[in-house]
């Protein structure tokens, strides 16, 4: 008598599970990732960002760009030094993630930094992230 599965003499049943479709899903997901993430680090003016040795992936949060001409930038909308408080105070109320990511010029002052993270902390920033490119490591 043969079993119902098949004609296999030893009655075994062979059960494997297809994994190209989930690795096939997995990379199109890395690839949206890759993409939206330039697309979030990118935002705001262009500048040199400097090049740090460790860097960590930021978590989401208002970001504030300082460009080398003195141009800021919040969330891609430019304000004035004067207008920068009042911009992330109404941001940062109607946000509950207080984190705001500093991204600035390589050749902007520490002065014009330091002068723009007391604003942001004044505005009720609980955080501010310091955004850097990673430093490329040299392979011989």
């Amino acid at each position: 008598m043969t079993p119902l599965g098949g004609g296999d003499d030893n009655g075994d049943i062979v059960a494997e599970i297809n994994i190209t479709p989930l690795t096939d899903i997995f990379l199109v997901l890395l690839i949206i990732f890759m993409i939206t993430s330039s697309a979030m680090i990118e935002s705001g003016g262009k500048v040199n960002l400097p090049k740090a040795v460790a860097t960590q992936t930021e978590s989401r949060g208002t970001t504030v760009t300082l460009a080398p001409k003195n141009e800021i930038f919040v969330n891609q909308k430019r304000v004035s030094e004067e207008g920068l408080e009042k911009a992330l105070q109404e941001l940062l109320n109607n946000n509950a993630n207080k984190t705001v990511i500093l991204r600035g010029d390589k050749d902007v002052l520490l002065g014009d930094t330091v002068k723009i993270m007391s604003i942001i902390k004044r505005a009720g920033a609980s955080e501010i992230a310091i955004a850097a490119e990673a430093e490329r490591s040299k392979t011989r």
